[in-house]
């Protein structure tokens, strides 16, 4: 699995600042857009495309924009309402909402509809933050879209569909058996596959995810370090604090002081 992207929400908010300051720009505005590294879409208020930025056709291997903009709404899409993202989109289109994350980006419609797409990759999960763009009255014409890439499954479809699963998981009790069905394989089988394709066992690669998790949230003063262990599933113990201090340097105390 990859992430390929690890922006933190300051990132984000100061992304959302440099575009929404160019909204006055006019032509400006959709030149940025266009060259903008990360994929933009923007949408009318009745859900049709009317611009793609070049980076959005780079991840999904689209050939050209015509392809989409102007036949594709994002109301009629059947994958949003299989997905159960509709009245969320709605939502987003009605200004309720600015962000939405861990999104499964539907791959196999993609290839279907435009008869391209990578074929290595199983899965990819994104975050969408939007924008709203103005007229010149300062009411809202269309709807900006902005995508952040946040984890990628690609490779052995079996053991792609396994590392979904743990990360998706990661805060429940480790069940073998489980894992290794969602991969279609024996437990003893999967075992070795999945320690040849990444390196780690099964169980490792789920106390990587919980850790790393578990070390995000003790930045949240929010929480006490108590409620931070029972979230990520791992029990508040002198144990814990061993396997945590394996992985840090430190301990959970010491780290959350350091931070």
């Amino acid at each position: 699995m990859e992430k390929p992207n690890d922006l933190n929400q300051n990132s984000l908010n100061m992304i959302q600042m440099s575009l929404n300051n160019s909204l006055s720009k006019g032509e400006l505005f959709y030149n940025i857009i266009d060259f903008f590294p990360y994929p933009i879409e923007v949408y009318a208020r009745d859900g049709t495309m009317i611009m793609v930025n070049r980076a959005m056709l780079r991840e999904f291997d689209v050939p050209g924009k015509d392809i989409v903009i102007g036949k594709y709404n994002i109301f009629k899409d059947p994958e949003m309402e299989k997905a159960g993202l509709s009245a969320l989109v709605r939502d987003i289109f009605d200004e309720k909402t600015n962000t939405v994350t861990d999104i499964k980006v539907p791959f196999k419609s993609i290839r279907r509809s435009y008869k391209s797409g990578r074929s290595d990759i199983y899965a990819k999960y994104q975050d969408a933050i939007t924008f709203p763009i103005l007229d010149k009255a300062g009411g809202v014409s269309n709807v900006g879209v902005l995508f952040i890439t946040r984890r990628v499954y690609k490779g052995n479809p079996g053991i792609a569909r396994a590392l979904e699963y743990l990360e998706d998981n990661w805060n429940k009790a480790y069940n073998l058996k489980e894992v290794a069905k969602a991969a279609n394989l024996s437990p003893y089988h999967f075992s070795r596959v999945f320690k040849n394709d990444t390196g780690l066992t099964p169980y490792s690669y789920y106390m990587k995810i919980k850790l790393e998790n578990l070390t995000k949230m003790l930045c949240d003063e929010n929480y006490t370090i108590r409620e931070v262990f029972n979230v990520c599933g791992m029990p508040y113990s002198g144990h814990s604090f061993s396997v945590f201090k394996k992985y840090a340097g430190v301990t959970p105390k010491q780290y959350r002081k350091k931070k």
